[in-house]
């Protein structure tokens, strides 16, 4: 159980490594220049590198409680901002007025691969391996 837990933690630490990493590819290199449902995403995913990454190497598993409300957070974020690119009319419910527009897709692979859907991803697979942590059985005294 307990290495079982250490390694969801350890996979949920490396997609929020590669998620930041990606997201800073994107606008450092790429020079690809972030919305603010961008910016948002970014402050819910970037602390989750820390954040994983402290509880990964001291088999903290109760770092669930703080995790999975950021994570959750960041989905329903990633899944609006997926929703004004992908369906027709639905940015008009909240235009972005600051900059580059929400509804921007600077990549569209396969034709629904977005940056957006890229974080949605991430966002998913970390809520999926914190859902998996169990409860470590053994005592510290």
């Amino acid at each position: 159980m307990r290495n079982r837990n250490q390694i969801y933690l350890y996979i949920a630490w490396i997609v929020s490594i590669v998620a930041t990493l990606g997201s800073l590819y994107f606008s450092e290199i790429r020079g690809f220049i972030p919305c603010e449902l961008c910016w948002y995403q970014r402050i819910l995913m970037y602390p989750l590198v820390l954040i994983l990454g402290i509880g990964t190497f001291q088999s903290d598993f109760s770092i669930k409680k703080f995790v999975l409300p950021m994570a959750l957070i960041g989905w329903l974020i990633s899944f609006y901002h997926y929703l004004i690119q992908k369906v027709p009319g639905f940015a008009e419910i909240k235009p972005c007025v600051n900059g580059v527009p929400c509804s921007a897709q600077y990549i569209n692979w396969f034709g629904f691969i977005t940056i957006p859907f890229l974080a949605l991803t991430a966002f998913t697979i970390i809520i999926i391996l914190m859902f998996l942590l169990k409860k470590s059985s053994s005592k510290y005294y």
